[in-house]
């Protein structure tokens, strides 16, 4: 293996370890990022001259670690601070060196989710720590200037530092919004790269796959929590369906119009067993609902149609565990595919009644179009589907809406 390609693997598979590892004792999370760049940056130069180690994550460490060091030697006398940096770097060399080292990615999700650190950068103070992703490519992914994501980041990892915010897995008081928050934001990192279903965005581009990637280290390190499991399903049954979500010409193809020999089986398979492993469990929550959706739609690829009975009933408990009237509008949409449109359309104009925040919601828009088009309500559906374009961003989608509406 050359040493590009080893560097590359370690990043891949270890930067997250390693970083946890480097901040357990600090808490300084931007000092171990240093460290760390310092340490792969002489990997490449250093690895090329000889033979890649044999532990290449080992050697990495002992780099990084001597950057912390004389990091921390510069910013303190040796009568402040030689006696601490020594002992902490000692623990550390312990934890590295032995067998069973904990590992504490987990500690780090659950640091870059803690209720200290504003909402909105949470996901991203998470790709940044445990993937190593650069404040450029998270900016892009998530259409945020540069300079803006990166100072955002950088008051975060202070806000880590300056609060004392260990790398510990929580207290049970303090376990359901933290754990259900890291959920939360991998599910986030997967939402901004299923929003590029063909991968035309460099900067998206494999983003779906390190939030699946991240949901893996969840559910190997909390064997014993479904949620996990739930959510791993449920971006796997979603992840499957993406080669079918646009057509060779890049149009955009609704879920009950995909070709469904362009799933994954594979993918669906490993889905399958995962929410049955969680369902053992008998602690539902809402990614596992959301996951048995996805299932429950699946199954139109060896039956030939979804089972609608157990989609109106998943987002209706949905709906009742989170208060959602995406979930209620969902349900709404589940209701016209198993009783016709008419009971569709008014279950979905009621929940409209009841939640003003649809009214600015694409898809209440466009599911009322295509109810009332089928309805034979032209002028309404017309209406309705100038609405739906109205919200939408993407170009495949307004084309589709609007080759509907044309065709009225």
């Amino acid at each position: 293996m050359n040493a590009a390609a080893a560097a590359e693997r370690v990043a891949r598979e270890s930067y997250g370890r390693l970083l946890a590892l480097l901040a357990a004792r600090t808490r300084d999370v931007a000092a171990a990022e240093d460290a760390l760049a310092d340490a792969f940056a002489a990997a490449l130069s250093a690895w090329p001259r000889g033979a890649v180690p044999d532990n290449p994550e080992a050697w990495l460490f002992a780099a990084a670690r001597r950057k912390l060091i004389d990091a921390a030697r510069r910013r303190k006398t040796a009568s402040e601070g030689e006696q601490q940096i020594v002992m902490g770097i000692e623990e550390l060399e312990a934890e590295m060196g032995a067998a069973d080292a904990p590992d504490r990615r987990l500690g780090l999700m659950f640091a870059c989710a803690h209720p200290a650190i504003e909402e909105s950068v949470r996901t991203p103070l998470m790709l940044q720590a445990v993937l190593g992703f650069s404040a450029e490519r998270i900016a892009a992914a998530f259409l945020v200037e540069p300079a803006a994501m990166g100072q955002r980041l950088v008051r975060a990892k202070k806000k880590i530092r300056d609060a004392g915010i260990g790398f510990d897995v929580p207290e049970p008081a303090a376990w359901r919004a933290r754990f259900a928050a890291a959920l939360d934001a991998i599910y986030a990192a997967y939402g901004a790269g299923w929003s590029d279903p063909l991968g035309a965005d460099p900067e998206r581009r494999g983003l779906a796959e390190e939030a699946i990637w991240l949901a893996r280290v969840l559910v190997s390190q909390l064997k014993d929590e479904p949620e996990p499991l739930g959510l791993l399903s449920l971006m796997l049954h979603l992840e499957a369906r993406r080669p079918a979500r646009r057509d060779r010409e890049g149009r955009f193809v609704p879920l009950d119009e995909q070709d469904v020999s362009l799933w994954r089986r594979e993918l669906i398979a490993e889905a399958e067993t995962l929410l049955r492993q969680a369902s053992v469990m008998k602690r539902p929550g809402r990614y596992q609902l959301e996951a048995a959706i996805q299932s429950a739609h699946a199954t139109r690829a060896w039956r030939g149609e979804a089972d609608w009975d157990a989609i109106v009933l998943l987002y209706t408990a949905l709906a009742e565990l989170t208060g959602s009237p995406v979930a209620r509008l969902n349900a709404a949409a589940a209701i016209a595919r198993r009783d016709g449109p008419a009971p569709g359309l008014a279950a979905a104009e009621a929940v409209a009644r009841q939640s003003a925040a649809l009214n600015d919601y694409q898809p209440y828009w466009a599911l009322k179009a295509d109810l009332c088009a089928r309805l034979g309500r032209a002028e309404a559906a017309r209406a309705a589907y100038d609405e739906a374009i109205a919200r939408e961003s993407d170009a495949a989608v307004i084309a589709f809406l609007r080759s509907r509406r044309d065709g009225l």
